[in-house]
């Protein structure tokens, strides 16, 4: 039988996973994983499609409790996935303050979407936003929780390229004000690099690779230093660098 400890940390991790193993249909798709996250450290996890990456994600969000091993995580959590899932008969300060216990005032949100630049639409329907918008407002909503830990499913992967460089530099703002422990699940090595202190290759079900990012901030995609880390990640996932640069 599976066991759930999935309960507020009490380590000096923002993060300690210990043991972990998640099946389905008897087949374990996490496989005694461990992983330790530090407060205030932005983490990126990449893998191939399939390799348990939002699983691992949604357990630590709370959202999948069959399980087995030790999962710790802060009591407040905040969670963006790749679609906004903003409610279309709410509007948006409304889907901001959604699940937040009592009766959140309107100011609450307001603040929250102030610091995703959206403090203008607040009273707007779901509907009329641009998709980098609705993003945004899908931050707010993880943001308006005061989290120690954010989680991030792939939030800029429906947003074309200009759209998702904004989104990307306005998580890096985020993350440097708030001070929170981030993780951030990718499939783009380069956005992983750009953000992360330090990001992981998930494979097998388990952390295969970890690779510390000792670059300076603003990062330049031109340094060749991050064009080795690229380079570097890309042949960990099995991508044949030099076929990928012909």
């Amino acid at each position: 039988m599976a066991t759930d400890l999935h309960r507020p940390v009490s380590t000096p991790a923002a993060v300690h996973v210990a043991g972990l193993t998640r099946s389905f249909d008897g087949r374990a798709v996490i496989d005694n994983l461990e992983l330790d996250v530090q407060p205030g450290e932005f983490v990126a996890l990449l893998g191939r499609s399939g390799c348990g990456k939002s699983t691992l994600l949604r357990i630590l969000a709370g959202l999948d409790r069959d399980i087995e091993g030790t999962v710790l995580v802060p009591r407040r959590r905040g969670v963006a996935f790749q679609s906004p899932r903003l409610m279309p008969w709410k509007r948006v300060w409304r889907n901001v303050v959604l699940g937040l216990p009592g009766r959140p005032e309107r100011a609450l949100a307001e603040r929250a979407l102030t610091e995703v630049g959206l403090e203008k639409l607040a009273g707007a329907w779901p509907k009329t936003l641009s998709g980098g918008e609705a993003q945004r407002a899908s931050l707010a909503r993880a943001l308006v929780r005061e989290p120690d830990l954010l989680l991030l499913d792939e939030p800029f992967g429906a947003l074309d390229a200009l759209t998702r460089i904004k989104a990307q530099r306005l998580v890096g703002e985020l993350w440097q004000r708030r001070g929170c422990a981030v993780l951030l699940v990718t499939h783009d090595v380069e956005e992983a690099v750009l953000l992360a202190d330090r990001v992981l290759v998930m494979d097998g079900g388990v952390i295969a690779h970890e690779q510390r990012v000792d670059l300076d901030r603003p990062r330049d995609i031109a340094d060749p230093r991050f064009a080795e880390l690229r380079t570097g990640l890309l042949e960990r996932l099995g991508v044949d660098t030099a076929v990928a640069a012909a």
